[in-house]
């Protein structure tokens, strides 16, 4: 199944410890241009998301939004340092059996002691974030893709039905020349006739200027690499996958066929026709850019 490359994608992930949201949106471009905008705090994963990401992507401006609320980080964690209570304690006794002074500690008044009690920001585990992370990324990514996959598919048809179209075009050509060749025929033939009158008329000369100007005229051969270029497209919009590059070529073959069938025509019929093949091409074209 094609995929276009326009598409967006959101997830959310939320517990008792943090939020995350991932959101992604992307645009047409010639490669995978991946602009990431999340905290600093999560700089380190930068590599990682992208590497996550080219998994699912191969092409497009894509532009990723990733907000993280980490619940614990304005929480700072009590610690109890027991070894330095000890020690103030031991002290404190010596004094109170040396000096013969009551000591009146209490739990209350040595945890007012420096670095009995201390407050340390809680540390971030960088494993556990990370498989939170990915799997939020992850599924921003398989709904991204599940987006273009639903637009690819209505330009899949939308490039079907041109192709149709240019089918229809093409038989019109080809039907064409035969007649133009006759009329030419005809036309030669009565101009002669009128020269001289009905007397002394060379078939032979007639016919031979006839074929040249058949064989100048003559668009077999584009009209049959035409149908071939239009039937590989077919057939590479059935594939899927990635072949946005590989439709772009094909478009511009055709293209070249259609200049050829132009160029050649000699007859306002198959002008008009070869021109409306040349704008349902530029269509196509125009399409194929939104095409991964």
């Amino acid at each position: 199944m094609i995929k276009s490359m326009t598409g967006f994608g959101r997830s959310e992930a939320a517990t008792k410890e943090r939020k995350i949201i991932v959101e992604m949106k992307a645009v047409n471009h010639r490669y995978c241009d991946i602009n990431i905008r999340m905290p600093k705090k999560l700089g380190f994963f930068e590599a990682s998301i992208r590497n996550l990401m080219k998994k699912f992507i191969s092409r497009g401006k894509i532009d990723v939004f990733i907000t993280y609320e980490d619940y614990r980080e304005n929480n700072l964690c009590v610690r109890y340092n027991e070894e330095i209570a000890r020690e103030y304690l031991n002290h404190l006794n010596r004094m109170s059996e040396t000096f013969g002074l009551e000591t009146g500690v209490n739990a209350a008044r040595l945890s007012r002691y420096p670095e009995v009690l201390t407050l340390e920001e809680q540390t971030m585990d960088e494993e556990e974030l990370w498989k939170a992370l990915e799997e939020v990324v992850k599924e921003a990514c398989e709904q991204f893709v599940k987006a273009r996959k639903q637009e690819g598919e209505a330009l899949r048809m939308d490039l079907l039905d041109k192709l149709d179209k240019m089918a229809v075009m093409v038989e019109k050509v080809e039907k064409r020349y035969p007649d133009m060749v006759a009329d030419y025929h005809q036309k030669i033939y009565d101009k002669v006739n009128e020269l001289l009158n009905g007397a002394g008329i060379d078939e032979g000369r007639i016919a031979t200027e006839v074929t040249l100007y058949a064989d100048k005229i003559c668009v077999d051969e584009e009209t049959v690499r035409l149908r071939s270029h239009m039937e590989h497209m077919r057939q590479t919009l059935l594939e899927g996958e990635s072949v946005g590059r590989k439709l772009d070529f094909i478009a511009q073959e055709m293209n070249r066929e259609a200049n050829t069938i132009l160029s050649k025509a000699n007859d306002l019929e198959i002008s008009n026709v070869a021109i409306d093949l040349k704008t349902e091409i530029e269509r196509v074209r125009e399409q194929i850019q939104n095409i991964e």
